[in-house]
C-alpha cells in the first residue's frame, strides 16, 4: 500500500512555502511556528527530499520544494474550486426516472416542479420511451411502465391506483352542429383510438350494446398523449384515461360529455429495485408520487 503523508504536514508547507514565512503560516493555520516547523520536518522525512533552506530567520524553498509547491498550491486550488461548484450548483442526489411518454407528458412532468419544491436537494432527470428500462445495469433509478411485464427477480412493483377510461372530446365538438348527449349521438363523430390503452372502443361497446358505431374506422395514434392532443384540436372523440387529461379537463380543453364514470384498468406500476427501495430519495419519489395520485382533481363533465 502506498505511503501517504500527513494532510496537516502538506497543509503547513503549502501556507509556508505560499506566504514565504513559518511566522505567517502559523498566523493563518491559528498554530505556532514551531508546530508549523515540526509539520514540514515530518513532511521532509516522509517523502525523503529537503524541501526549506533554514536560513537565519529566513526560510527559502529549495529546488525540489518550489516544484513540489506548484503542484501542491494547484491541487489545492482545484480542491477550493471543486468545494465551491458543489455548494453552489450541485445537488445532494440525482434521482432518474424512466416513464412511458404518455404519463410523463400528460400527467408527470406538469408535477415535478411540485416535488422539487419540496425535495431541493434532489435533482431529477426523467427520460421516456417505450421500451422498460432494465434497472440492473441502466442507471434508473425507477421505471413507470404500462402494462403488465414480467419483472426481473429483485423488482419491487408497486401498482398506481386504477384508471377511469371515458370518452373525451373537444367542448366545442360536444356543443357544435351535432352536441353529443349520449352514445348514439357518436355516430356523427369520427373515433379516435389510442392503440396503446389496455382499454379500446370494442370494450365501450360491449357496454352499449345498443349503440352502433363502425368501430374499425377513425384516426389512429400508438400513444395517448396524441390520441389527446387530436381530441383537443378537435378531431373526433378520444376514449382514454382521466387520469392523463387532468390538466385538459381542468383547463376546459376538453370534456366528458358522459360524465366521468366509465370502464376501470390497472394500468401502471412503479418499479424499482428491492435493495434500493429505502435510499431517501426514492423514498422521498414514492411518498410525493403516491400522495400527488390521491390529491382531489376535477374536470368538467357532463
Amino acid at each position: 500500500m502506498p505511503h501517504r503523508v500527513s494532510l496537516k504536514a502538506v497543509q503547513a508547507f503549502e501556507a509556508a512555502a505560499r506566504l514565504s514565512s513559518f511566522a505567517l503560516a502559523a498566523e493563518e493555520m491559528l498554530v505556532t511556528p514551531s508546530a508549523i516547523s515540526h509539520q514540514i520536518k515530518i513532511l521532509e522525512e516522509d517523502i525523503g527530499v529537503r524541501l526549506f533552506h533554514r536560513v537565519h530567520r529566513a526560510v527559502i524553498l529549495t529546488d525540489a520544494g518550489r516544484r513540489y509547491a506548484e503542484e501542491i498550491t494547484a491541487a489545492f486550488a482545484r480542491i477550493d474550486l471543486a468545494t465551491r461548484n458543489v455548494g453552489q450548483t450541485e445537488k445532494s442526489d440525482i434521482l432518474t426516472v424512466h416513464s412511458t411518454p404518455s404519463f410523463a407528458t400528460q400527467w408527470l412532468m406538469p408535477r415535478l416542479a411540485r416535488f422539487s419544491a419540496l425535495n431541493p436537494d434532489i435533482d431529477v432527470r426523467l427520460n421516456a420511451s417505450t421500451t422498460p428500462a432494465d434497472l440492473t445495469t441502466e442507471a434508473v433509478d425507477l421505471d413507470i411502465r404500462y402494462g403488465t411485464r414480467l419483472q426481473p427477480t429483485g423488482t419491487l412493483v408497486l401498482p398506481l391506483p386504477p384508471e377511469t377510461i371515458v370518452p373525451l372530446c373537444a367542448p366545442e365538438l360536444a356543443e357544435g352542429a351535432h352536441p353529443i348527449r349520449n352514445p348514439g349521438d357518436l355516430r356523427h363523430h369520427h373515433l379516435i383510438h389510442s392503440e396503446a390503452c389496455l382499454v379500446g372502443w370494442r370494450d365501450w361497446m360491449r357496454q352499449h350494446r345498443k349503440v352502433k358505431l363502425d368501430i374499425t374506422r377513425g384516426l389512429r395514434f400508438d400513444r395517448s398523449f396524441m390520441a389527446i392532443s387530436a381530441a383537443v384540436d378537435g378531431l373526433g372523440v378520444c376514449l382514454d384515461s382521466l387520469l392523463l387529461v387532468q390538466r385538459e379537463l381542468e383547463a376546459g380543453r376538453l370534456v366528458a360529455p358522459f360524465g366521468t364514470e366509465g370502464l376501470k384498468v390497472q394500468g401502471y406500476t412503479v418499479n424499482l429495485l428491492k435493495s434500493r427501495a429505502e435510499l431517501p430519495k426514492l423514498r422521498s419519489f414514492q411518498n410525493w408520487l403516491f400522495a400527488e395520485l390521491e390529491r382531489p382533481s376535477g374536470g368538467p363533465g357532463r
